[in-house]
Parts: C-alpha cells; sequence; structure tokens
C-alpha cells in the first residue's frame, strides 16, 4: 500500500519510520529540506519539499486512488485543506487527519462529505492516558480495548506485594471473584509468556488484561498498597497541561508552572482550582518554596524534552514521589530506566492509530505497546477463512500462535471472557492477542482476514 505523509515534523517522522518498518511504500512531503535529508538517508524513502496543502506537491508523489494520505503538520486548517485537495483532485483511498483543536472533530462534514476519513489527535491521546496513570497509582501503562470495556495493565513488581515471591495462580486465590489473565512478563527486559507456576519476582513488569473495576486490586497484588496520590504538580501549559490540569482539578491538590507570563495569565482564568505559578521548571528555589517534596506526582509536558527531563530529575531529586514526562525523541529513551517513573511518547500512541487503520484484516485495535522492542496488542474479530475452518469450536489453548504471543482475553457478544481452557473460538470472536515484537504479526493476522 502507497502512504503519503504531509508533515516531515515529530509526528511525520515517526509514522515515516514505523510504516517503512511495516513494509509500507512511504513518500513524505515537508518544506523543511534538513528534515527531508534526513528522513530520506535514514529510511530510503520519497520525499518531496514543498507546501503541504499545495496540489503541485502532492501531484509530485503520484498520489492515485491507492494512496492514503496521512496529513500531520502541525496545523489544523492546513491538514484539513490538505485532505479536501487529495480526496477532491486526486482521488485517494483514504484521508487521515492531525487535529489539534477539538471543535473541529464535530462536524468532519463541513470539510466536505467523506473528505476526512479519521483524525488523529496525538495532544488528546495523551493527556487521556496521563489521566489513567494518575486515576491508577502504580500502573505503567495503560490500554484500552473493546470500546473501553477491556484494560491492558502494565505493573512492575515491588518488593512489599502480596504476589512477590509467589506462584501466579495465587493471583486467582486472593481474589477469586476477580477476572484477570496475565498475558506477559517482562523479567530483565526480556518477554515471556507465564504458566501459572511461574515465580513473581521483585521488577517483574507485569502485563495483566482486567476490567476497569479491578485494575486498582490487581496492582495492589504486586506492589504497596500505599501507592495513593492526591497533589498533582504540572511543568507546562500547553494544550496538553491544561486540559489535565481541568481534568484532575475537582480531585486533585493540582499545581501548574510554566514559563510564559501571559499564558499563566490566561491559564488562571480558565482554571478554577488549580494554582498556576509563572517560572522555570527547573528553579530549585520555586520547587522548594512550593513543597515539591509533598508532591505525588510530578508531570513535566512541554514541548522540549531536554526541559521535561531535567526538571524530572530535580524534582525527583528533591523529593517529588513519582515523575511522568513526556518524551519526543527516541533517542532519549536509554537515559529514562532508573531516573523517569513513566514516560509518555506522543508518537508511539499516534502510530498505534494509524497502523490500526490501515490493517488489511478487521483489527478494530493495534497499540504498539514498546517502540524499542516492537511488543504489540491488537483487538481482532474472528473470521471464517481458509485458516479458521478447522479452529471453530476447538480450545483456544489450541490455536497455533507463533512462540512469545498469547490470547490475553475474549470479548464475546460484550462479555468479557478470560482464555481457559474450556472457551472455545467461536465466529466473530474479539481476541486480543499480546505479542513480543511485530514480526509476529502476519502469523496472527491471518486469523483476522474477512476472506
Amino acid at each position: 500500500m502507497k502512504v503519503l505523509i504531509l508533515g516531515a515534523g515529530r509526528v511525520g517522522g515517526s509514522l515515516a519510520r514505523a510504516l517503512v518498518n511495516n513494509n509500507y511504500d512511504v513518500a513524505i512531503v515537508d518544506q523543511d529540506k534538513t528534515a527531508l535529508s534526513f528522513l530520506e538517508e535514514k529510511l530510503d524513502i520519497m520525499t518531496i519539499e514543498g507546501h503541504a496543502a499545495h496540489p503541485l506537491s502532492i501531484k509530485k508523489t503520484s498520489a492515485d486512488e491507492d494512496t492514503t494520505v496521512i496529513a500531520v503538520t502541525s496545523n489544523d486548517e492546513v491538514n484539513i485543506i490538505a485532505c479536501q485537495v487529495a480526496k477532491k483532485q486526486f482521488n485517494v483511498k483514504k484521508t487521515i487527519c492531525r487535529l489539534s483543536e477539538g471543535s473541529y472533530a464535530n462536524d468532519l462534514d463541513i470539510f466536505g462529505e467523506n473528505v476526512i476519513d479519521m483524525i488523529i489527535s496525538p495532544e488528546k491521546e495523551v493527556m487521556k492516558h496521563l489521566k489513567e496513570l494518575i486515576i491508577h497509582p502504580g500502573t505503567e501503562q495503560i490500554e484500552k480495548f473493546a470500546d473501553g470495556n477491556v484494560n491492558l495493565v502494565s505493573v512492575k513488581a515491588k518488593k512489599k506485594g502480596k504476589l512477590v515471591g509467589r506462584e501466579l495462580k495465587e493471583l486467582k486465590e486472593d481474589m477469586p471473584d476477580t477476572n484477570a489473565f496475565v498475558a506477559s512478563i517482562y523479567r530483565k527486559g526480556k518477554p515471556f509468556i507465564p504458566s501459572g507456576d511461574t515465580l513473581i519476582k521483585e521488577n517483574d513488569e507485569v502485563y495483566f488484561i482486567s476490567s476497569e473495576a479491578s485494575i486498582d486490586q490487581i496492582v495492589n497484588e504486586f506492589r504497596d498498597k500505599k501507592d495513593a496520590y492526591s497533589r498533582v504538580m504540572i511543568i507546562g501549559g500547553g494544550k496538553i497541561g491544561f486540559s489535565l490540569a481541568k481534568e484532575l482539578e475537582g480531585d486533585y491538590k493540582t499545581k501548574l508552572i510554566d514559563s510564559n507570563k501571559e499564558r499563566c495569565s490566561d491559564l488562571s482564568k480558565k482554571l478554577e482550582k488549580t494554582i498556576v505559578l509563572n517560572g522555570s521548571a527547573t528553579d530549585e528555589d520555586l520547587l522548594k518554596s512550593e513543597s515539591i517534596e509533598n508532591i505525588d506526582i510530578f508531570c513535566a509536558l512541554t514541548d522540549d524534552d531536554e526541559t521535561n527531563l531535567m526538571s524530572s530529575l530535580l524534582a525527583k531529586k528533591m523529593g517529588a514521589k513519582r515523575t511522568m514526562i513526556i518524551l519526543n525523541n527516541p533517542s532519549y529513551l536509554g537515559l529514562v530506566p532508573g531516573f523517569i517513573d513513566i514516560y509518555i511518547a506522543p508518537y508511539r500512541l499516534t502510530v498505534s492509530s494509524v497502523l490500526q487503520d490501515l490493517r488489511d484484516s478487521d483489527v478494530a485495535q493495534d497499540v504498539l505497546l514498546k517502540m524499542d522492542t516492537g511488543a504489540e496488542a491488537i483487538e481482532g474479530i474472528v473470521h471464517a477463512n481458509e485458516y479458521t475452518s478447522n479452529l471453530f469450536g476447538k480450545s483456544l489453548k489450541e490455536i497455533p500462535l507463533p512462540e512469545g504471543s498469547s490470547i490475553g482475553a475474549v470479548i464475546r457478544h460484550g462479555e468479557l471472557l478470560m482464555p481457559d481452557s474450556d472457551v472455545d473460538l467461536c465466529i466473530n470472536d474479539h481476541l486480543i492477542i499480546f505479542l513480543a515484537n511485530k514480526d509476529m504479526m502476519s502469523e496472527v493476522e491471518v486469523l483476522f482476514r474477512k476472506s
């Protein structure tokens, strides 16, 4: 499939890398010659220097009815016009449009019927993920499937956790009425599919599937129950920082620091309970005066990775209990372990959204869990085809899957089922499958082909 990316910034560059790695034919348009040269050299893709919404730029890429256009410049209006030009003038197969302003998404038909097929909003997705991690203390990652009814949660086992030093099957003994399934465990950076006899060790990164109501109870099996948040400090008053403060200020004692005085004045009018402070996130005196040692969650959410990293390191040194940051540059990933508690990469969320929309099979959701290893989790809908015809009626345990992948849950007629040995495969089942790396996708995807 041909994919045309309009915009070679952080989002566009990350998409180009991910799509090339997934064997898509990629071209990219931007006015930044340096960014294009870098991508052309690293990825060996077609690059066009020009305005993203100009017909001539799009024409040079040979866009046609077999092309999917992804407009991800930092300007909403440019992205909208680019999609209009691509659809109306070049009759492209599909358009995916990045929109930061939420009001644009309320009625896409005002831009033309079927002009924009899908919207992506990295800022909104980042805010939602941050909020989930704060609401559920101790979680490292939360991904939602089945329209939000099923959660894939990552938690790091700590020394004081009830289940640490015990076998995994004892989780069911501790919580007999709770539906949960551990899909994978990362131990010293390497994944494996656990069994009931697996002994849980300190610092194991455990991925489990459960309903929303059971998350905290299960997390408490692997961590100290004392994890609880009430005080939050946010660095950066941009779209993400502001929207997160707005979401949290009713239930948490929230402070927001921004270096722009005018922005602070505007934020103080829009936020009701949040304390807005003008200053530098790396000002030790400011952090000390705002009792940084009492802050439960320190969220560094500026557009500058260095500011996020340095302010979080300082906050941690001064007593903040837990740090979360936005990290845009993949090169910094090696600095995170041991220093930053949680990082969210906006490009990971964007790549996940786009990949699931480009799949030829019936994949309702595709989530990249780890950009460095390629671990994924997908929700696919089982259809009758050449591969599945002899699998219906058989136990889920009999479904041939590549080593390192596992079925984490089944959603059947809206009901969550754990993959026990007595659950048989049925047509139209939604399977949530964990894959240790993307190379397994082709072997798993055959389950979800419509013919």
